[in-house]
């Protein structure tokens, strides 16, 4: 059987809404977007890059899937994340989409858990990115075996994060480095 691993970028205080540009995700007012910019760091990139690259599959929700789908395909060719992410499947988990219409995309509609269930006897490493109300559905149905946090320096104060209450789970500590920014890159595997 494959494994799920979510990659996030989170705040101190466990954010992470609308790491990536100011305009990302404003849901419930939310003004704080593109934190991560100050810290863009190559060890950073390094990490990212190793997430897209290990994984046969990505796993997201409706929202990352729009924002993705509107990059990726014409980012830059030369860039090994371009070609996994173009070329990889792809599932989304969405109420509200109809259709998906980036490259080897499939759209997951119903019992999610079950489906992604079966999507992990099919797959070695599936990767989850972003995809906060995604992770509220798979995190007590059990399915997440890793994470890859990129914990920021810095405290939002609010905004959609990581774990919501009622998800108790034990990790054990597997990976970690400190970027020179104050990134700390820390992987953990469920126990």
């Amino acid at each position: 059987m494959g494994k799920i691993v979510v990659t996030a970028f989170v705040t101190l205080d466990g954010v992470i809404q609308a790491p990536g540009l100011p305009d990302e995700d404003r849901d419930g007012g939310f003004k704080s977007g593109g934190w991560t910019q100050p810290y863009a760091d190559p060890v950073v990139d390094q990490r990212t890059t190793r997430s897209v690259l290990d994984a046969d599959a990505l796993l997201i929700g409706r929202r990352t899937y729009e924002l993705f789908a509107s990059y990726w395909p014409g980012a830059d060719p030369a860039d090994p994340r371009t070609v996994q992410l173009n070329s990889q499947p792809k599932y989304v988990a969405s109420r509200t989409l109809r259709t998906v219409d980036w490259n080897n995309s499939t759209l997951l509609r119903g019992d999610v858990t079950e489906q992604v269930a079966q999507l992990k006897q099919r797959h070695d490493h599936i990767s989850i990115w972003g995809s906060s109300q995604l992770l509220t559905t798979l995190l007590p149905a059990g399915l997440i075996d890793e994470f890859v946090l990129l914990t920021y320096p810095t405290v939002i104060g609010g905004g959609k994060r990581l774990f919501n209450a009622g998800t108790p789970m034990d990790l054990e500590l597997t990976d970690t480095t400190t970027a020179w920014t104050g990134v700390v890159i820390s992987t953990y595997r469920r126990t």
